[in-house]
């Protein structure tokens, strides 16, 4: 049963496509075409975006010295994304989506001058991990959103990939450098490059020749909960929803400590941390290239739900090891999980979802992921203080297990993709 092609043509009946877009044909994706422009924009902009956690987690850690405030660094990014979620799906969906990323942009840009003008204030970074969250929820579903536009649907997987494969790369280069920098330069030198990031990221994308939607007949600009009702009548995005809320109750809590079980538990410094982020970038990098090869259409159970087991069973390794080594190897592969799970994730539902509709889809996923991140730190960080880290990891591994697996029996189930 091609279970795929039952939910796209269910989704697609729902709604009806509109615009023509400039698009990168099915042969190399990265030339004089917008998919560059988007593809240069993000690459650079995660540069900054690597400098600018590794000199917030080490910060807040060097200020408190506390897992549960470092915590907090990370839950100040959720709540935005709870608050404005479903608002910025709609602003996406009716607004071109080139102007939502430009303005996002320069925005990200002046919040990261202030942080780095005053790097050594609590107050200050979490403010600024919230104005820079707040403006990140709207960029992030602009940017899955408009994929599809620029490039062929039979180069939409070749352009995940590249756009994947170099976020990670950069991290690989620039998380160990992230570390230098803050050790010896300080953490304002990192957040000054963050803010650089941000306004070259506006240059490119400020020309993106996407066109805007289409006015919607009989629709309003609050009818904000249309993606909701969406998901909540299409059974493939309801598992969906499910199984990326048990991973996020996991992932919250054991992203946000990877600085506190480096420090505590393997007892690193700032340069051999990045060394750990870059080792989940290799494997991360390595993920995408394996998928091209060796699959031709990736929207398949195995490939949507396997690499939550896989890096459930890295947390337990990580809860249990206690040398850099393992540890590195541990998650490179957790890496290669998590690149061939967001992979398949974001192309399903650019294939799966009308254009229409899809900035307000991505928007919602994005709310589930990070709802179930903050319980997660919530609970994580408190129960880092109290017991260790080790705990914390277990038990996220525990959950992703369970993520997968539920994915897995859920799917198997023929009705859960053929009924409304």
């Amino acid at each position: 049963m091609d279970w795929t092609g039952l939910a796209r043509a269910r989704l697609a009946k729902r709604s009806p496509r509109y615009g023509t877009d400039v698009k990168t044909p099915a042969g190399p994706l990265l030339g004089r075409n917008p998919f560059t422009r988007l593809f240069l924009a993000q690459t650079i902009s995660r540069w900054g975006d690597t400098f600018n956690f590794v000199a917030l987690v080490i910060t807040v850690h060097r200020l408190t010295g506390s897992g549960l405030k470092v915590a907090a660094t990370v839950a100040f990014e959720i709540v935005p994304v709870l608050l404005l979620g479903f608002v910025a799906g709609v602003v996406v969906d009716r607004l071109p989506r080139a102007k939502v990323m430009v303005a996002a942009d320069l925005g990200r840009a002046a919040v990261a001058v202030a942080l780095a003008l005053f790097p050594d204030n609590l107050v200050v970074i979490y403010a600024a991990a919230f104005l820079l969250s707040a403006l990140s929820v709207f960029f992030n579903p602009a940017a899955a959103s408009v994929v599809p536009s620029l490039v062929a649907p039979a180069a939409l997987v070749r352009a995940n990939s590249a756009l994947w494969s170099a976020a990670v790369i950069s991290q690989i280069a620039m998380a160990p450098l992230a570390g230098a920098v803050v050790s010896f330069g300080g953490p304002s030198t990192a957040f000054a490059f963050n803010a650089l990031t941000f306004v070259v990221s506006a240059g490119f994308l400020v020309r993106l020749p996407i066109s805007r939607a289409e006015p919607v007949r009989g629709r309003s600009w609050h009818d904000v909960t249309e993606g909701l009702r969406l998901v909540r009548t299409t059974r493939f995005l309801a598992v969906l929803t499910l199984v990326q809320f048990l991973a996020a109750l996991s992932a919250g809590a054991t992203s946000a400590l990877l600085v506190v079980l480096a420090r505590d538990r393997l007892d690193l410094d700032a340069a051999r941390f990045g060394w750990l982020l870059s080792a989940i970038g290799i494997g991360a990098a390595l993920g995408p290239l394996v998928l091209q090869r060796l699959v031709q259409e990736v929207r398949r159970p195995l490939l949507l739900f396997g690499p939550y087991i896989v890096r459930g069973l890295v947390d337990v390794a990580l809860a249990t090891v206690r040398s850099f080594a393992p540890a590195l190897a541990a998650l490179s592969v957790y890496g290669i999980g998590t690149s061939v799970g967001m992979v398949t994730y974001n192309t399903t539902l650019q294939k799966n979802v009308d254009d229409r509709l899809r900035g307000r889809v991505f928007a919602f996923f994005d709310m589930v992921w990070q709802s179930g991140r903050l319980l997660s730190i919530a609970l994580g960080g408190a129960l880092a203080d109290a017991v260790g880290v080790e705990v914390v990891y277990l038990l996220g591994g525990a959950l992703l297990l369970l993520a997968g697996a539920a994915g897995f029996a859920l799917v198997r189930s023929p009705h859960l993709l053929t009924e409304p």
